[in-house]
């Protein structure tokens, strides 16, 4: 819907029935009601002020001047109904007749009056030009009785009314027209910011179902991969791997729901953010990845009620995207989770994968990596002000290191 469309159906009926179609639906506008009582007013007013000009100039007609005036007079009569679409051309036209025709002198100073309104400084001084023309030209073709001083006295005080009356309304509607355009202007910017909110909290999301869903979707992978390449494991472990599949499919579930009830509706106003993991919350992300079958040792050397909830979280996080990568591209490695505080103002998180020596490549069951959990935590350390490293080391291990800041 465009902006002209969507302010009509905003104004109220009898606003709209007020406005020109011009300012109520564009340039192209269809007349409305409003402005086919102007036309009939205009087509009035230049009828009576020809009548008052013939009426004055009448005995000073020969019959064929009669036939030229009343010919000019139609021309301009006719040339006002364009007078919208070619305001200009209406006024040339309507002028150049009044020169010569006293019925055309009322077309001409509604001519004069749209062009004031609607035409262009050069065209309004070209009609102004020719209309002090028609001033004196006029009496010298048609005296009426009047002297020439008077005749021309009031051609010019009436073209500077008409003139000064076009452009008063011509201020009144570029008025209104600066603040449609900067009603619209405000309302497509709150729009971009709705939109960009909306985006934003998407891809918090988004990054957040990636680092929940990633961690229990590759434990449910190792564990059934576990099942499946070792059939005869005794059936007490066969129970325990599907516990822990039975739970983190419905742990993966639950959060599914949630995250998918947030994209369709939105959260409710009056809802309770869920509670979201901090520092304290590591532990046991390490025993479940224990539990997993995954070899890894944790250091924690902040505690965790010294460090805000925010900062808690990216930590939290960060070992979680490690942990699931080293699930994904190293099984059978062996981890180390290293959280310190060094003495200049920074929280380092460390997840290092040792290079695994003998151990067979990923199996079948293993998960595709494309990337983006490190694309997602970049940008998280980066709103936190941080930075993020990766890569292998001269031994070949594999680290994942964020600097994150943090005043001691």
């Amino acid at each position: 819907m465009t902006t002209a469309a969507h302010e009509h159906l905003a104004l109220p009926r009898w606003q709209r029935m007020l406005l020109p179609g011009e300012l109520r639906d564009g340039t192209r506008g269809r007349r409305t009601a409003r402005d086919w009582v102007v036309d009939l007013a205009m087509f009035a007013i230049a009828a009576g002020l020809s009548a008052l000009v013939l009426g004055a100039t009448a005995r000073d007609h020969s019959q064929l001047e009669w036939v030229i005036d009343c010919v000019l007079g139609a021309v301009a009569f006719v040339a006002i109904w364009f007078r919208r679409s070619h305001p200009l051309a209406v006024g040339l036209i309507a002028g150049l007749c009044s020169l010569v025709s006293g019925l055309a002198g009322g077309p001409a100073l509604v001519a004069l009056f749209n062009v004031a309104v609607r035409g262009s400084r050069r065209g309004i001084l070209a009609v102004i030009a020719l209309a002090m023309a028609s001033t004196a030209i006029f009496p010298l073709v048609y005296d009426g009785g009047e002297p020439y001083g008077l005749q021309i006295v009031l051609g010019v005080l009436i073209t500077g009314v008409v003139v000064g009356w076009g452009l008063f309304v011509r201020v009144q509607r570029e008025l209104v027209l600066s603040l449609r355009e900067r009603a619209a202007t405000l309302e497509a910017e709150q729009r971009l910011r709705v939109e960009q909110a909306r985006e934003a909290e998407r891809l918090r999301i988004a990054r957040e179902m990636h680092d929940v869903l990633a961690h229990r979707v590759s434990l449910l992978s190792l564990h059934a991969g576990a099942l499946e390449f070792h059939p005869d494991a005794s059936a007490e472990e066969v129970a325990d791997a599907a516990g822990v599949i039975r739970a983190s499919a419905h742990a993966a579930l639950e959060e599914l729901r949630d995250v998918i009830g947030v994209l369709r509706e939105g959260p409710p106003a009056s809802a309770p953010e869920p509670p979201q993991p901090t520092l304290s919350d590591i532990p046991a992300l390490v025993e479940e990845c224990q539990g997993a079958g995954m070899r890894v040792r944790c250091q924690l050397g902040v505690p965790d009620a010294a460090l805000p909830a925010t900062l808690g979280r990216a930590a939290y996080r960060i070992v979680q995207e490690g942990l699931t990568n080293a699930r994904k591209h190293a099984p059978g490695a062996a981890v180390e989770v290293a959280i310190s505080a060094r003495a200049d103002g920074a929280l380092v998180v460390e997840v290092v994968s040792r290079r695994a020596v003998g151990v067979a490549a990923p199996g079948p069951f293993a998960l595709p990596g494309a990337g983006t959990g490190l694309i997602g935590l970049s940008e998280r350390v980066e709103l936190a002000g941080g930075e993020l490293a990766h890569g292998p080391d001269a031994a070949g291990d594999f680290v994942l290191r964020a600097t994150l800041p943090w005043p001691p």
